[in-house]
């Protein structure tokens, strides 16, 4: 195996690790949020102490990254998003629970932006779209940990349990890709990764990431809640929406790659767009167990893409070095990521949960807008492989 494939390898695992922490910590919201017996609004304000925590950390991951580099930078991320777990389960009450997810929202935005800077150089030195499988990796640990949460509220262990387990496991991801993860960074600097502003190329991508975004992030922390409490399946069925999404997300990214190759960056956005759209109005017009499964599994086609292009794009920039375009880009999209599940909640408290996943497919018909529209597109030419 070559030094550059082995970087791959390492770093997909470090996109596999915050995708498994999040999705263990998704998979459990409807039981926390029981136990501690909020309701929609009062989740909704508990979940932007996530997006408060990520904005305190740009400054932070921006002079880290450029001081340190990526690569020292995702091994504290991800420790730090692993061990920051399961202090989600240990809380006991809103006053608690706030600021450890404000702990995690920090290690996680951290996390983000010094793992796709990696990624950004691993795809410089292959010369060809693997932004994709990347994030395929994330999604398929999505997959996986929702159903490790399926399986574990089966067998009726609590939250603790569960996020002590996957600290395990994430701490032996961390020890053994950790070398073979790249020294140096594409371009040489990150500085100012989170204080420049974007040229209107960057804004329109970053732009199309943060609706991709909120919609993924929608699915994340409302699946199982909108299932547990608007289609009402069986217990042991609360999660299959979110599961279902899961589980296309994951394939439609290891596919992106060469369909977009096929068809081009512009209309696969357009079809995710359409996709996002179709399955959120088939969910909410009939949210019943079998239309709601159907309406995801097309919301995780949908979504699969949106991602993966946008950061690739940003990689293309000519404006700004790819470090930087990247970290600019998945700056605006993670907010996406972080704001729109406790703007749902808000939503879902004024009016109704099905009317709150009304307002993402909106916002998912965004992203097809924003693909439409003219828009000169400066472009880096990529390297020949080798």
């Amino acid at each position: 195996m070559t030094a550059i494939t082995r970087s791959r390898v390492a770093v997909s695992a470090f996109f596999f690790l915050p995708g498994l922490c999040f999705a263990s910590w998704a998979s459990r919201i409807p039981d926390i949020s029981a136990k501690l017996g909020m309701n929609s609004g009062q989740l909704g304000q508990l979940l932007l102490a996530i997006p408060a925590g990520s904005l305190v950390s740009l400054p932070l991951a921006g002079w880290l990254v450029s001081t340190w580099g990526s690569r020292r930078t995702v091994l504290l991320a991800s420790v730090l998003y692993a061990c920051f777990l399961p202090l989600l389960g240990w809380a006991g009450s809103f006053w608690t629970l706030a600021p450890a997810l404000a702990l995690f929202g920090l290690a996680g935005n951290l996390l983000n932006i010094s793992v796709n800077t990696q990624a950004i150089g691993v795809q410089q030195f292959y010369g060809k779209p693997i932004m994709g499988s990347f994030h395929g990796l994330w999604s398929l640990a999505g997959f996986l940990g929702g159903a490790l949460g399926t399986l574990l509220i089966g067998l009726h262990q609590p939250p603790l349990h569960h996020f002590l387990l996957v600290l395990g496991v994430c701490l032996g991801i961390a020890a053994w890709a950790y070398g073979d993860t790249l020294r140096e960074d594409v371009g040489g600097q990150t500085t100012g990764l989170s204080l420049r502003k974007p040229d209107p190329y960057l804004l329109r991508i970053g732009l199309i990431a943060f609706c991709g975004m909120m919609s993924e992030g929608a699915m994340f922390d409302w699946a199982g809640v909108y299932f547990q409490k608007v289609v009402r399946p069986d217990a042991d069925l609360v999660t299959a929406g979110y599961v279902a999404c899961m589980s296309t997300m994951a394939l439609g990214r290891f596919l992106s790659d060469y369909f977009t190759h096929r068809f081009g960056s512009m209309r696969m956005l357009q079809l995710s767009s359409a996709l996002i759209v179709s399955g959120l109005t088939l969910a909410v017009g009939l949210p019943h167990l079998v239309p709601a499964v159907g309406g995801f599994l097309l919301i995780g086609f949908g979504i699969a893409s949106v991602v993966p292009l946008s950061y690739s794009a940003a990689g293309r920039a000519t404006s700004v070095s790819p470090g930087v375009a990247l970290a600019l880009v998945s700056t605006i999209g993670f907010l996406g990521f972080l704001l729109g599940p406790p703007l749902i909640g808000f939503l879902a408290q004024l009016f109704t949960l099905r009317v709150a996943f009304g307002m993402v497919a909106l916002v998912a018909a965004g992203i097809g807008v924003l693909a439409s529209l003219p828009n000169p597109v400066p472009v880096r030419a990529v390297p020949a492989a080798g």
